[in-house]
Formats: structure tokens, sequence, C-alpha cells
């Protein structure tokens, strides 16, 4: 199992599965191309509303849903209440303590700055949870037309991560059972990774070896066993995509909002 294993329910779920991961990651890339170029509440806030409309249609549920974007929802309020404490001071000032300044201007660019987070984060997270890794790499090299050893060896590394993660309980449980696990944590920890990183350049080598054996890196155009298909399915979510990134800026422009981090 890797990080981007599929994780979605069944019915709804099979027709975003079926969709190519370039299409996803355009779509990702793009929205999160525009709401970065302005640092306003508005725009950040009428994605998220047409976000989570979507989100509905992605055939994920709720529990993996909310168990994939823990780490959203932590960082989007602390870095909000970083930019609140010691955002640029503008406005009517509510409390100062040293470089600490509460004022209007630093509560707007909290606002902002948290749900920025969200309204890139929280699709990016919803569109690749249904990415499998090896359909990644066949759309990156049939339908981007990346290098294919790049692409296979990217595919190649990201699969050895769930055996990562297999070799670092395996080391654990080795030096408990030998007594080597007995003393500091830190010392413990330091001992574990350095044994983990051994054990990867040596599984890293003889992987490369036998790619190289395989073929993997010969000159030449390389056939693909699976099509990568661009098509209907992959320019609507692409159009979804564009949609929500023009209301949002037009939404943010007519209110007199946008602040274009340029400027």
């Amino acid at each position: 199992m890797t990080l981007l294993a599929p994780a979605v329910a069944p019915g709804r779920a099979a027709g975003m599965r079926r969709v190519n991961p370039v299409a996803k990651l355009a779509a990702s890339l793009l929205l999160a191309g525009v709401l970065v170029l302005s640092i306003d509440w508005v725009s950040a806030a009428v994605a998220l509303a047409c976000e989570s409309v979507l989100f509905l249609f992605a055939g994920v549920s709720l529990r993996t849903l909310v168990l994939r974007t823990v780490p959203i929802w932590l960082a989007a309020p602390a870095a909000g209440v970083t930019t609140l404490l010691y955002g640029q001071a503008s406005g009517q000032e509510y409390w100062a303590f040293g470089l600490i300044h509460v004022t209007d201007g630093s509560i707007a660019l909290a606002v902002a700055t948290a749900l920025r987070i969200l309204a890139i984060g929280l699709p990016a997270v919803v569109l690749f949870i249904t990415v499998d890794p090896t359909d990644l790499a066949d759309g990156l090299g049939q339908v981007l037309r990346l290098p294919a050893r790049f692409v296979l060896g990217g595919l190649a590394g990201l699969r050895l991560v769930g055996l990562f993660l297999e070799d670092w309980r395996a080391l654990e449980l080795a030096r408990r059972a030998r007594g080597v696990a007995d003393g500091s944590r830190l010392r413990r920890f330091a001992g574990q990774a350095f044994a983990l990183l051994v054990l990867s350049i040596r599984r890293g080598s003889k992987l490369a070896t036998a790619m190289e054996a395989r073929g993997f890196g010969a000159p030449g155009e390389r056939t693909w066993a699976r099509p990568s298909a661009f098509g209907a399915r992959e320019w609507a979510l692409v159009a979804a995509g564009v949609l929500v990134a023009v209301l949002a800026t037009t939404v943010s422009v007519l209110t007199g909002s946008w602040n274009f981090v340029l400027g």
C-alpha cells in the first residue's frame, strides 16, 4: 500500500477513479495558481464553497475525507493564528504585546490565510486519494510526454514507500528483541533511522540494477502496457477547476476585495 493508494467509496467513486490523474493534477494546479495570486478572504471563501459542493460528487466517504485531511485542518488555523499575531499591522489595534499586534489588517489577513490553505489543500487531497501511482505514471509518460526514465524511476521510488514503513516496524521489533532499544528515545530513533538509511540505499541500488537489466534505461521510444487516455471526462474536470477559479476571482474583483500579491 502506498501513500497514493486509492481510498474511495464504491458506486459514484468509480467515475472519479477512472479520470486520468493528469486531469486531476491540472485542475489542482490551476486552482492553486489562481488562489495564490491574491490574499483576500472573498476569493478563498467562494472557491471553498464551490469545492464543498463538488466534494459530494467525488465519491469519497466522510470518514476517509476527514482522516486524510487532518493535516490541512490543523495547518490552516495554525497559520491563521500566526498571521493574526505577527501579520502586517494596519487599521485599529485591539491588542499589542512586544512584537505581537492584533489589528484589523492582521485579522483580515489571518482569515484569508486560513481559508486559502483550505481552498488549495482540500481539493488536492480529495482528487489525489483516488489516484493509483501506476495510472499517474502512465498519464505522465503518455499524456504529458515526460521522459520515461524519470517517470518510471519516480514510480519505483513511490512504490517503495510502503515497504520502507514495513522495514521501520521490522527494525523496531528486531532492535527491541535484541535489547538495543532500551536507551533514550532520541538515541534509539537516530540509530534506527541510520539503519533504515543503509537498508534503503542497498535496496535502491539493487532496484536500479534490476531496472537497468530489464531495459528501463534503454534509449528509444518506450511502449506502455496500459494506454492512458485524456477525453471528455478529463476535460470536464479541468473545466470545473477553471470555472471555480474564474468565479472566485470575479466575485473578489467585483466586491473590491482582490489584493494582487505582486501589486
